[in-house]
């Protein structure tokens, strides 16, 4: 547990660091990022990709090392994903957000496989999980940021539409898709008809909030949808834990 979250960590951190590389003039032009490091000048890009190296390379080795290479591996993918493929489309195409929900996704498959050392269903089910709720999660974001994201000519609201009745549709369709998504623990064996209920109930809560969105198109309701996915997917996995332990 403890090598997997460390080592997480520091991959996660190497992915960031060079996402703050790449994005060093856009971030300079975003309220929310333009006191970063390497938009200010603080730190110097050869500075900032030493550190990346030195911790994504020492993630992965610790990762490989005390776990299994198939962990290494999909650090290494998660890794690479996110800092070159996600970051650089991100000025070029909304789907760069599809792009970025694979590495998002791929952390609970890192720690699965770290204790099963296999893929199964289970994996694909945890890896499903959390590569929808990306979805609402990151549009109520990027809802919220809208202007600020323009401003620094990042392109990430749903395809084909802005803040507008189109944009809320797709989201509200993203966040529906939680409700079939949460019978999966059942149907593939490893949770029981409780879990199955009270994930329901999230899921559904999930959707409401993403339909009032829909409705009034309001900043105030993309806050409480991305209030709702913070407190969402602990829940699920929490859920999901003790109905294991049960």
């Amino acid at each position: 547990l403890f090598i997997v979250t460390f080592g997480g960590f520091l991959v996660v951190g190497a992915a960031n660091g060079i996402n703050q590389i790449i994005e060093k003039d856009s971030d300079r032009l975003m309220l929310r990022t333009e006191n970063r490091p390497l938009a200010q000048g603080r730190l110097s890009v050869s500075e900032a990709a030493i550190f990346c190296l030195i911790v994504g390379s020492m993630g992965i080795l610790l990762i490989g090392y005390f776990l299994n290479p198939l962990c290494a591996l999909l650090s290494l993918i998660s890794l690479c994903l996110y800092a070159f493929a996600y970051t650089p489309l991100k000025k070029i195409s909304p789907i760069a957000v599809h792009i970025g929900a694979l590495p998002g996704a791929i952390s609970p498959l890192v720690g699965y496989v770290a204790a099963a050392g296999r893929f199964d269903w289970i994996a694909f089910t945890l890896f499903t999980i959390q590569f929808v709720w990306q979805f609402p999660h990151f549009y109520a974001i990027s809802w919220l940021l809208d202007e600020d994201y323009k401003r620094a000519g990042l392109k990430l609201m749903p395809l084909y539409a802005q803040k507008d009745r189109a944009g809320a549709i797709q989201i509200a369709l993203f966040t529906f898709i939680h409700i079939p998504v949460a019978f999966l623990p059942y149907y593939f064996g490893f949770a029981g008809i409780g879990a199955t209920v009270l994930l329901l109930g999230l899921s559904l809560y999930f959707f409401y909030l993403s339909i009032r969105l829909v409705m009034d198109l309001q900043n105030a309701s993309a806050r409480k949808l991305m209030f709702g996915s913070f407190f969402y997917l602990p829940l699920v996995f929490i859920i999901l834990l003790i109905d294991k332990w049960l």
